[in-house]
């Protein structure tokens, strides 16, 4: 689940899980062998690219080092990649951790493919301000790029302020281009790269009688308070600042024509403090030399698309985009428990002409938007069977739309980013199941390069094995996850292993087939000798329209039963042992281990983070009430039973399955009420072993590397204590769990 705008910010942690959609997908590798799995079969055999040699790397390194807790915080995740006009220069950003941070840091590298002696990677920004957004100017010899870092000589561009920044390929020439008080919000650099367009936040006031009232005091309030934009031009020739237009809306993301002749803005009513339930817009705006900011011309995109035939009223647009013509402007629609779809409006007529685009076998998208310059195909990142891959319409033109294609084959990985050179070239990030996400060059035939070398110290891990496994659900519906085997464990060979079954958030995502080491269970557990399986449960993206909307009103059903026979699969094969198994999730993942241990009291331990424990509660109290409605299809008074059939509060009775709680203390998603709810009837009233962990000074994801750190390792002497076979475990002391914001049995 996430916001109706949504827009990274560039001092956003990488990707965290937001309520019910794991907002930081990570990246896969879809393996052949395991995409040609015949019906019922029991494993997909993995392709030679996901096996990971026991002993050595494609370098000649040595696989002798067992992974740790330590080793989450060595690695690199690459983001925002991009690439000049003519593909020589490639741009990206780098997420990592610091000693004298508390959280991770971005910083913006460049690399120049054409150096002497090869390609050439060079970092450009050294600065704890985090930098991102690089968009490079049209001569490729400097980019732009989104900064909070501060200038002393200049007033305005205070430390913690978002301004955009100019440096050259090279890393002379920093300077700031915008010294906006207060900062800027979106951005665009224009295509010939002589002008700047972005906004700026202004707050309202409604005229109902208590303006002044409001005013008086600093405080905040439900209505009366409007949070709105101002688009501005700047000339980067000439420096004069241009007032285009006062939005009487908030403008979550925007775009300009090559030509600077209009703008389509993605706009909601207002930013409130209780305000996300969909409601956006789809605005063009005609850009000329005398507009007046105070009367802004905003024609409205017909939204009978996106609204009136849509599956519900709740969607939120994003990527806006226009063809190079600029004759045709298009964005994406997304929803909670529905497939998001791509609007496009063909401009040349009298009357904008809407289109629905195809989508290649139903894909599900998952990311930005591109058309391949100088046409109209138009392409985007999606999601099918595990893999995010990259997918194009073939042209929009004459009321008519081209068929839908796959651009990037599943041997290339899976893309997490993408951006097109003027030469056609695909500048991407690509991970596969033995290598993190790395910069890489996609060109024709299949030519690949390889910009970046981010952690080469993965080179000496000794790597769990990933594979898809399928089985059937109660009712038939086949069911596919992703399964991580220690390494050199030789399936009907060896014992059967204890199990995690970590849950993904979402519902509307997936988890991928890849090399993928976070806090919520993969590659650490596998690592240290236990299997773990991540379901793709109905409601899950990839595996087609009908499998995701199944879950619409069957929340705390079948989503439960598909993990359930998940795990009773695994055990019929010997994988995994009955009397040693443990569950785990965040968000959605939260939700569903609290459904699971409700459900099923043969799980020895359990790790619930960000979980709902009621949907009317979460309805009154979360900040994208629209997810709960399009799921229970009506508000609490309308549907209360479905609400409480949902809810695992009604069911705690049945738990006996230790569990520890995990929250952050300011999450506005799932507040941490659920959690401290779930405390006190396991702790207090049915005597269940529970550990409730609150984090201080966090929302819905985890963003302090202190903070990950306990998380890690309370689940780990968690799982280690509660689960048999292990051995007694001492409890984990001062060293290793966090001394503030814990709440004790």
């Amino acid at each position: 689940m996430r916001n109706p705008i949504h827009r990274i910010p560039s001092n956003a942690r990488p990707p965290r899980p937001h309520r019910r959609r794991a907002v930081y997908a990570a990246l896969c590798a879809l393996l052949a062998a395991g995409s040609a799995m015949g019906e019922g079969s029991a494993l997909a055999k993995p392709a030679p690219a996901a096996q990971a040699s026991p002993t050595a790397t494609a370098v000649g390194v040595k696989r002798d080092h067992d992974i740790t807790i330590e080793d989450y915080f060595t690695i690199t995740h690459p983001m925002q990649v991009t690439a000049d006009p003519s593909g020589r220069h490639i741009a990206w950003v780098e997420l990592r951790w610091q000693e004298d941070l508390p959280t991770r840091n971005s910083e913006v590298w460049v690399a120049d493919r054409k150096a002497p002696g090869g390609v050439r990677p060079q970092r450009l920004t050294f600065h704890a301000a985090f930098d991102g957004e690089p968009h490079f100017f049209p001569d490729g010899r400097s980019l732009a790029f989104v900064s909070m870092r501060k200038d002393d000589g200049a007033p305005a561009l205070a430390e913690g302020v978002r301004q955009v920044w100019r440096v050259g390929v090279d890393g002379s020439g920093m300077r700031a281009l915008t010294a906006h008080k207060g900062g800027i919000e979106s951005w665009h650099l224009s295509a010939d790269g002589k002008a700047l367009y972005y906004t700026t936040g202004r707050e309202q006031q409604d005229d109902d009688g208590f303006a002044a009232l409001r005013k008086s005091h600093a405080l905040e309030y439900g209505r009366g308070v409007r949070k709105w934009s101002t688009l501005w031009r700047l000339d980067l020739e000439d420096w004069r600042l241009q007032e285009l237009a006062k939005v009487h809306a908030f403008v979550g993301a925007f775009t300009v024509d090559r030509a600077q002749r209009r703008a389509l803005l993605l706009t909601v009513p207002s930013r409130r403090l209780i305000d996300n339930e969909g409601w956006s817009k789809a605005e063009l705006l005609e850009l000329t030399p005398t507009m007046d900011a105070d009367k802004p011309k905003l024609t409205p995109l017909p939204d009978a698309l996106f609204r009136g035939e849509a599956p519900s009223p709740f969607g939120w647009l994003e990527h806006p985009v226009f063809s190079d013509d600029g004759k045709v402007a298009a964005f994406t629609v997304g929803f909670d428990g529905y497939p998001a779809e791509i609007i496009a409006f063909e401009l040349e007529g009298a009357q904008p002409r809407g289109h629905r685009l195809p989508r290649f076998e139903a894909y599900s998208l998952d990311g930005e938007l591109a058309f391949r310059p100088g046409s109209r195909e138009l392409c985007a990142r999606g999601t099918l069977r595990a893999l995010d891959a990259v997918f194009c319409v073939a042209g929009i033109a004459g009321g008519k739309v081209g068929a839908s294609t796959r651009l990037t084959p599943p041997e290339v990985g899976t893309i997490q980013a993408f951006s097109f050179a003027g030469s056609g070239e695909l500048a991407a990030i690509v991970a596969t199941t033995t290598s993190p996400p790395e910069v890489t060059v996609l060109g024709a035939r299949g030519a690949k390069q390889r910009i970046s070398r981010l952690n080469p110290q993965v080179d000496r891990w000794r790597l769990p094995q990933i594979q898809t496994i399928r089985w059937k659900s109660r009712d038939g519906t086949e069911v596919e996850g992703i399964l991580e085997l220690p390494p050199g464990y030789e399936l009907g060979k060896g014992a059967p292993l204890p199990l995690v079954v970590e849950l993904h958030g979402g519902p509307t995502s997936a988890t991928k087939l890849e090399l993928r080491y976070w806090i919520y269970g993969q590659t650490l557990f596998a690592a240290r000798g236990w299997a773990l399986l991540s379901p793709n449960y109905r409601g899950s993206t990839g595996y087609g329209d009908k499998f995701m909307t199944d879950l619409i009103g069957h929340e705390n059903d079948r989503d439960v039963a598909d993990i359930l026979t998940g795990v009773d699969h695994l055990v019929a094969l010997g994988v995994a042992d009955p009397k040693r198994m443990a569950v785990m999730g965040w968000s959605n993942g939260g939700y569903l281990t609290n459904c699971v241990i409700v459900a099923d009291q043969r799980f020895a331990a359990a790790s619930s983070g960000a979980g709902v424990l009621d949907m009317a509660m979460q309805w009154m109290t979360e900040d994208t009430p629209g997810h709960v409605i399009n799921y229970m299809r009506g508000q609490p008074w309308v549907v209360h039973d479905e609400m409480r059939r949902s809810s695992p509060l009604y069911g705690l009775e049945k738990v006996r399955t230790p569990t520890i709680i995990h929250f952050g203390a300011g999450d506005e998603r799932v507040p941490v009420q659920h959690g401290q709810g779930l405390f006190r009837a396991l702790d207090q009233y049915l005597k269940v072993p529970t550990q409730l962990v609150v984090y201080p000074g966090e929302g819905h994801g985890l963003g302090k590397r202190a903070h990950r750190e306990a998380k890690l390792r309370w689940d780990v002497a968690w799982f280690e204590r509660h689960v048999p076979g292990f051995g007694p475990k001492p409890a984990p002391g001062a060293a290793t769990a966090p001394t503030q914001g814990t709440t004790n049995p």
